[in-house]
């Protein structure tokens, strides 16, 4: 069974990109041609989210700079312990719905730090793989249609996330506490 999950693994993309050639082909779909315009939306596209990734990143380099994580952490040390979640795993939980390329930083420390068979570095692993990066996503899809009121995507989002973080820290310790 594991032979054939990883014959599948290897070949599915590969498989996927011909089958939809072929289909496309069979159809007599000008797939260079669509190709390239799909290209020009994609850029027109991500030249109107510029000033949204822009805005982020510099509140969440503002935030960062300003120690704003480390003194959550600290305030929330009690509260943690009382949860029995990991402060370590609090700054990568903050930091996971704004920004991936900073939360891939704090994931990288953390498994320098504690080891990469750590409970911790469990913990943030399936917490990278159990969340999104909400605020990214929400300014890169809603500004590219340009919607300004996102209602409950928010919301929605983060308690997704709180969820994400939540279960990855119990399920490990329920899976890996005994390694």
């Amino acid at each position: 069974m594991r032979a054939l999950v990883e014959i599948i693994s290897v070949w599915a993309i590969p498989l996927m990109i011909v089958g939809i050639a072929v289909v496309a082909a069979l159809r007599r779909v000008p797939v260079y041609e669509e190709f390239v315009e799909g290209a020009k939306e994609g850029f027109q596209t991500a030249i109107r989210i510029i000033p949204f990734l822009v805005a982020m990143l510099v509140a969440i380099g503002m935030f960062r700079a300003a120690g704003g994580v480390d003194a959550l952490t600290t305030l929330v040390q009690p509260l943690l312990s009382w949860m029995n979640f990991p402060a370590e795993l609090l700054p990568l939980s903050l930091m996971r719905p704004l920004s991936g390329s900073a939360s891939m930083a704090i994931f990288g420390e953390l498994v320098k730090t504690h080891g990469p068979d750590s409970l911790i570095a469990r913990m943030a692993g399936t917490l990278m793989g159990s969340t999104e990066t909400t605020f990214y996503v929400i300014a890169v899809y809603f500004g590219s249609v340009a919607v300004t009121r996102t209602r409950h995507a928010v919301a929605a989002g983060l308690l997704a996330d709180a969820a994400g973080v939540l279960a990855s820290v119990w399920v490990c310790r329920w899976l890996f506490a005994g390694l």
